[in-house]
Order: C-alpha cells, then structure tokens, then sequence
C-alpha cells in the first residue's frame, strides 16, 4: 500500500470518533432521496446499428438526486454517445445507493438480466472510502468483480468513472473532506495503476472539479448548484458528468463505433 495511505492511517486514527459523530450528524441532516425511476431505455437515431450499454454501481448510478434515470448519468451518457455516433442505444441500469464494490458483485451481477452488452459503465468508490476500506481491500474485491463480469461479457469493454469529488461535498465538514476527500483519491490512482495497462478496462482518472466544469462549459453559479442534497449530484452534474464520461469511452482504444 502507498505511503501516502500509511500516512493518512496515522493522522486519521485520532479523529475517528469525531469523524464518527460528524457523519452521524450528516445523515439526520442530510434528506434520503429516493433512486431515480426507469432504469432502462432506448434513444433511436437514423442509424441501424446500435450500441447496448449497461451502467453498474452506488447511489451516482443508481440516480439519487434525479426522477428518471433519463435525467441522471446514464441518460446523460447515453445521449451524448447518440449524439456523437448516431448510433441507436439501448441501455440499463443496475445501481443501488450503499453498495461497495463486493456488494455490487455479490447482490448486483446475479441480477443482471442482459447476455450481450457494447459497453459497461462502472461507478463505484464513495461507499468503499465511507466504510474506510483499505487500498488492498478496495483492489480485491475490483478485480473480482472484473473477472466476474469478464466471465459474461469475455469481448465488453468495461470502463470505470471517476471518483466521486468528496473533497468538494458541501455537506461534509472539513474532517471528513480531509480522511474520506483523500482515501477515495488513494482508491482511485489504485484503480487507475491496475486499469491503465490492462486490455479493455479503463479508468477516468480526472479529478472532478467544478471549478473546472464552469469553466470548460462556461457556467455560473455556485458550488451548491452541482448538489441535489450536499452530497449527491444535482441534474446539472449529471448532464455534465454524462458528457465528459461519453467523451473519455469514445478516446479510448476499446471503443469500436
């Protein structure tokens, strides 16, 4: 495990049962937000091929924040891939709020109804930094779930996202921004180590950064904005997160028009 971890281990150690309390005040404050409805859909173009997509993880995925999952990532995603192809998409959702990434092998890949699939979206992370699992552990249980849906889908390129942006959650107190913000940065350049020379399976590693975004897509407003409760994202972040998502599959040497 990296030396950055370690460190971390050492300085967060004391603050642990702050850090226990803090988030225990979160969650009263924080609102439950049901997962968005409609998990599958299909967007016809002019073209007759098209491209099945299947997005698998946490609460993100699963589309708290938004009522369909239309307007959540992965309507976001699918549109812009329509967009930029032409190409019809079929795509499905199979996400639950709270899911690591061995629950999500466990209790979600028996689930999956679809025997053929063009692209796999995975978004996982937040809850795995939540639980405080280690690097080691996080890597574990990433590699099963990538052999268990190679064993289904031995030719589908699998893509992960980028980590959720803890460090910027309005919700959070410096505290837990600090030990939660830097463990899922610590998961996600693990990820990014195993992925980056491995056929067929990659991972975004940018830093979501709304600063970034404004920027990039000339936006205004404020932080609060890309929230729909503090913590997750709002349809605004969707939208943009969709895109950009779509836009890193279709540079990448897997993807196949």
């Amino acid at each position: 495990m990296s030396l950055k971890y370690y460190v971390g281990v050492i300085i967060s150690t004391p603050l642990l049962p702050i850090l226990f309390l803090q988030g225990k005040k979160i969650r009263k404050n924080v609102p439950r937000l049901p997962e968005a409805r409609n998990p599958k859909g299909y967007i016809k173009t002019d073209s007759e091929k098209t491209l099945k997509i299947l997005t698998i993880g946490e609460s993100t995925i699963a589309g708290i924040g938004v009522d369909f999952h239309e307007n959540g990532f992965t309507g976001a995603l699918a549109k812009e891939i329509a967009v930029k192809t032409n190409h019809s998409i079929l795509w499905r959702v199979y996400a639950k709020s709270g899911y690591t990434a061995k629950m999500v092998r466990k209790r979600l890949i028996p689930k999956i109804e679809d025997s053929t699939a063009d692209i796999i979206v995975i978004g996982l992370g937040g809850n795995d930094a939540f639980k405080l699992n280690s690097p080691d552990v996080w890597m574990f249980q990433i590699n099963l779930l990538i052999k268990t849906l190679k064993r289904r889908f031995p030719k589908t390129p699998i893509y992960f996202t980028n980590m959720p942006p803890i460090k910027e959650f309005p919700a959070f107190t410096r505290i837990i921004k600090f030990v939660i913000g830097n463990l899922v940065e610590i998961l996600g350049n693990k990820l990014y180590r195993k992925t980056k020379n491995k056929e067929n399976v990659h991972y975004n590693n940018e830093i979501i950064n709304f600063e970034t975004w404004k920027k990039r897509y000339n936006l205004e407003g404020n932080i609060t904005d890309f929230f729909s409760d503090g913590v997750h994202p709002s349809k605004l972040t969707y939208q943009i997160w969709g895109k950009d998502m779509a836009t890193f599959i279709m540079n990448t040497k897997s993807f196949i028009e």
